[in-house]
């Protein structure tokens, strides 16, 4: 399973599942993950620590380097 707020694979059997009363559930890897995504309610593109943030951060410097190339 993947970590619904930072991305990160957990084991089976590990983690915490949140369902809300809509039916969809959440998959967090620890409680400072669920804190960020219900409570705070921020965005994983913006936290630095995800590796949501980290793999856009990637793109965009890749596309930055193949605009700077042309």
């Amino acid at each position: 399973m993947i970590c619904t707020f930072c991305g990160k694979e957990m084991e089976k059997g590990t983690g915490i599942v949140y369902a809300k009363k809509d039916g969809t559930t959440y998959y967090f890897c620890s409680s400072k993950c669920k804190k960020n995504q219900l409570a705070k309610k921020y965005k994983p593109l913006k936290t630095r620590w995800t590796e949501t943030y980290q793999l856009e951060k990637k793109r965009h410097m890749k596309k930055q380097a193949e605009k700077s190339e042309k």
